[in-house]
């Protein structure tokens, strides 16, 4: 049986975050979301990002201990978080990265929601790792 809705998109991502401010910078200051809306009263940052949101929760605040130990070497809270990117230009992108300092993985093709595309994987602050995904090729 079908379910009476229909999926659109990824509406936002949960971060737990041992540093708030670090977590903050890179994916404004690096990846260019916007903070869009702050409760620190419970410990949450919500960051604009296209049309989804990216929560960053601090482990020290009132949501995050509901969550219990954060992440760390032994493991993380989710594989990888993708963000789909326009204007795609890996050179631009990959130099951007350099100059920003942030580690980075592997570079290649991927299959995403859109199709098989080019694809940069990197890694924020505490190690998550992140997935700047280009437009589908187009054959």
């Amino acid at each position: 049986m079908k379910p009476p809705f229909q999926l659109a998109q990824i509406d936002h991502v949960v971060l737990r975050v041992r540093d708030m401010a670090a977590m903050q910078r890179f994916y404004c200051e690096v990846l260019g979301c916007r903070e869009e809306r702050r409760q620190d009263e419970i410990g949450l940052v919500q960051l604009r990002a296209g049309d989804s949101l990216i929560d960053l929760v601090a482990l020290d605040g009132k949501l995050g201990r509901l969550g219990g130990a954060g992440p760390g070497a032994e493991g993380h809270n989710m594989d990888h978080l993708c963000l789909r990117v326009e204007h795609y230009d890996e050179a631009s992108i990959v130099a951007h990265l350099k100059t920003h300092h942030v580690r980075m993985g592997e570079i290649g093709s991927r299959y995403g929601a859109q199709g098989e595309g080019p694809s940069i994987y990197l890694y924020d602050p505490q190690g998550n790792l992140v997935e700047l995904k280009g437009p589908p090729v187009i054959r």
